[in-house]
């Protein structure tokens, strides 16, 4: 069945929508694109333009609607003196030669004059008019906020309607005639002469509103400019500039000196540069290092396995101090070799699955000091608080590390304060599911500006020789384990504490 007229109607209004929207998407699609190009200083200057013409259209609005408020005031006040000049002719009979001329002068076709609720037409009309709209200037009293703004937004509107009304339109004025508000003096007028004044008017403040637009936003950017947009450009442009190399200490922004947010910026960027160039040149120093030591673990592991095979030999030997020193000689080279297989698989982040086993932690101990020369009686006191029986869960070959690097680091603390003498005194117990194990020395104590960065490696050597690897091993070390490594805050020396906890259980 064919679709009656409304039903083709809708139809195709749905059409053309469906048509317009595709169109509408690409355009603000193209809008957006185009405003994403423009830089920052055209997209200033434009939005300076269009948020100053803004403010002169909200004064535009209430500036033309009291220029019409004031334009027929003045009408009503001609009106009514040409009403006085008419009640002065005797009889009030006014001939048509002087009543023409009141009413031109006037600048309205007919007069009215209501006192005391009695109207009376002063100046009748020559001919019968037709009345398009009529329009009350007088403020009532006593008007509320509410009420008042009401008031002046119909009367913007009325103004602006001024504008698109015919030129031919004539209308009726109510005002004010004395104290009373029931006294009034009504004129019935042409409005072209209102129109012609208002587009007068109108233009004026046009012409004027867009020369202080433009001359307002070329002051507000070029100050914005040199406040805000040269110091942003400057920043980006360094940003760029430093990200094409930012190895090269010379691209780093120079801060300008600037004591607002801007120089706040710049010294961050500039603090940050240098840290950022600092970090890359020591990452590539580390990689080379890197390669360095893949290259010498290779072929010192080569020698070490020679080395091995020799002192297998040894084991032949019947000499009893050989059978006592060789086997941990063997043992020696074995870890050795171990730790150079280490350092080939540098690529890996971080250290492998520790082979935790359950052992006695005093005979460790005891190995630890007897591989760095340590008695009791020597000249650096080694003195271990701990039970014979005390078991730990942890891999034999990273504890003895760990263990290790904190008893050499407390040697060489120990050996470069004053006479070389002192005590290293290891205290151990378990407590529940974990073992601690404490370690202080009497050495000179490790500095306040070296404790925040202890355990990163190449950072923390108090020593002009050291490394700073030592402490970012034992504490890589512990962390595999599951447990922490911590240094402890003492008067005399440098305490660490070795948190271990037992493998969790099924």
């Amino acid at each position: 069945m064919p679709l009656d007229t409304s039903e083709q109607e809708i139809e195709t209004t749905e059409k053309r929508q469906l048509s317009v929207l595709p169109w509408l998407r690409a355009s603000a699609a193209t809008l957006r694109q185009g405003w994403l190009r423009i830089g920052l200083p055209a997209k200033l200057l434009f939005l300076t333009a269009v948020f100053v013409m803004l403010a002169e259209i909200l004064i535009f609005l209430p500036s033309i609607a009291n220029y019409r408020v004031s334009w027929l005031n003045d009408r009503l006040t001609a009106a009514n003196v040409a009403a006085l000049a008419a009640e002065a002719v005797p009889g009030r009979n006014v001939p048509p030669a002087l009543r023409n001329e009141l009413t031109r002068t006037a600048l309205v076709r007919a007069i009215a004059i209501r006192r005391g609720g009695i109207r009376r037409l002063v100046l009748p009309p020559v001919t019968e008019i037709s009345i398009d709209d009529h329009f009350d200037l007088r403020d009532p009293p006593d008007l509320t906020f509410g009420q008042e703004l009401g008031l002046r937004l119909s009367r913007i509107g009325d103004s602006l309607a001024v504008f698109f009304a015919p030129d031919d339109r004539v209308i009726r004025v109510v005002g004010h005639l004395g104290p009373r508000f029931d006294d009034v003096i009504e004129v019935v007028l042409p409005e072209e002469p209102l129109k012609r004044a208002m587009v007068s008017y109108g233009m004026n403040i046009v012409y004027l509103s867009i020369m202080i637009s433009l001359i307002t936003a070329a002051l507000v950017y070029f100050a914005i400019s040199a406040l805000l947009v040269r110091p942003m450009m400057r920043l980006s442009r360094n940003m760029l500039r430093f990200g094409e190399n930012p190895e090269d200490a010379s691209r780093i922004i120079t801060p300008s000196g600037r004591s607002d947010e801007i120089g706040t910026a710049e010294r961050e960027l500039a603090h940050m540069q240098r840290q950022l160039a600092q970090a890359l040149i020591q990452k590539n120093r580390l990689a080379q290092l890197g390669l360095a030591v893949s290259k010498i673990s290779h072929d010192l592991r080569n020698m070490l396995a020679n080395a091995q095979l020799i002192s297998d030999r040894l084991t032949a030997i019947p000499d009893p101090t050989v059978q006592q020193f060789a086997p941990k000689l063997i043992a020696s080279l074995d870890r050795a070799i171990n730790f150079c297989n280490t350092s080939l698989r540098f690529g890996r982040a971080e250290e492998a699955e520790p082979r935790r086993e359950l052992m006695r932690l005093k005979p460790l101990l005891e190995e630890v000091a007897e591989g760095l020369g340590l008695s009791p009686e020597g000249k650096i006191s080694w003195i271990v608080d701990a039970d014979e029986q005390l078991l730990i869960d942890a891999d034999h070959e990273h504890l003895f590390r760990v263990l290790s690097n904190l008893t050499r680091n407390a040697v060489q603390a120990i050996e470069s304060h004053a006479d070389g003498t002192g005590e290293i005194h290891v205290k151990a117990w378990r407590d529940g599911r974990k073992v601690f194990i404490e370690m202080t020395d009497t050495g000179p104590g490790i500095p306040e500006h070296t404790r925040k960065k202890l355990f990163r490696p190449f950072q923390a050597s108090t020593r002009k020789d050291g490394s700073g690897l030592g402490l970012a091993i034992a504490s890589e070390l512990v962390g595999v384990h599951g447990g922490k490594l911590e240094l402890l805050d003492t008067s005399i020396g440098a305490t660490f504490l070795i948190e271990l906890p037992d493998r969790s259980v099924r």
